[in-house]
């Protein structure tokens, strides 16, 4: 598994792949700061041939130059990435943002907190669902 966080915020960014570290959850994360960046780095990724490599991309929703709505539409119309996992972390307990997420076949919607747990929480769900879930073979470079 390997892991796309597109988050702007540097802080929020340390601290998630810090404690990704502090609880030995040793999976390769990639940190791109805007949507923009994210559709860029996939494109870049997308094989001329054969199986892409499937990144689970942890998405906040408020971000600069395309933000995560913006984003998830965009990936979700193109054919060749949108296959992607998408759990959206980020501040906004709007409805209208859970639903506009949803509508875009997210896995989960999970909310940032300031509580010293919120990712243990996280690192734990993404542990589980590393082991739980089946994914096609990495394809060959």
């Amino acid at each position: 598994m390997h892991i796309l966080l597109v988050e702007d915020d540097a802080v929020d960014a340390e601290a998630l792949q810090r404690a990704f570290r502090q609880h030995n959850f040793a999976v390769p994360v990639t940190v791109v700061k805007n949507g923009r960046e994210a559709l860029a780095f996939l494109r870049e990724k997308r094989p001329t041939h054969g199986v892409a490599q499937r990144y689970l991309i942890l998405l906040d929703l408020n971000m600069p130059q395309m933000n995560g709505i913006e984003f998830l539409t965009a990936l979700r119309h193109d054919e060749q990435l949108k296959q992607h996992i998408v759990f959206v972390l980020t501040t906004s307990n709007r409805d209208e943002d859970k639903e506009a997420a949803y509508e875009q076949q997210i896995a989960g919607y999970l909310l940032k907190s300031s509580s010293t747990n919120e990712f243990e929480q996280l690192i734990t769900l993404l542990k589980t669902y590393e082991q739980t879930i089946e994914f096609p073979p990495e394809p060959v470079l």
